[in-house]
């Protein structure tokens, strides 16, 4: 991924934190790689927690990363619209648009 498409405070952050944002980076390969889970099916489930704890920021870094990975713009949408019993349609609407603000710049 290219830091060109991560937002301003993310960047600047990450410059001024290097060590932390190293180690966030080291958790999350090692998270991923401790179960039988795809990475494909990893980045799904993380795009849902993002969807449910109302997160803007995470639902646009979980669906940039999810669509590198090769996840289709359906298999989004699908993930997200699951949630509906779950966290409510006016929140997976909301989720849905975010997703959609990635989605759309592909």
């Amino acid at each position: 991924m290219t830091d060109t498409k991560q937002p301003t405070i993310y960047l600047k952050l990450k410059r001024d934190h290097p060590t932390f944002f190293a180690a966030v980076d080291e958790l999350g390969k090692t998270v991923r790689t401790e179960g039988p889970l795809d990475e494909k099916t990893g980045h799904l489930i993380q795009l849902a927690a993002a969807a449910a704890i109302r997160s803007e920021g995470a639902v646009h870094s979980h669906t940039r990363r999810a669509l590198e990975t090769g996840v289709k713009p359906a298999e989004i949408h699908h993930a997200l619209i699951l949630l509906t019993s779950t966290i409510g349609f006016p929140q997976v609407v909301a989720a849905l648009c975010w997703a959609e603000d990635i989605i759309g710049k592909k």
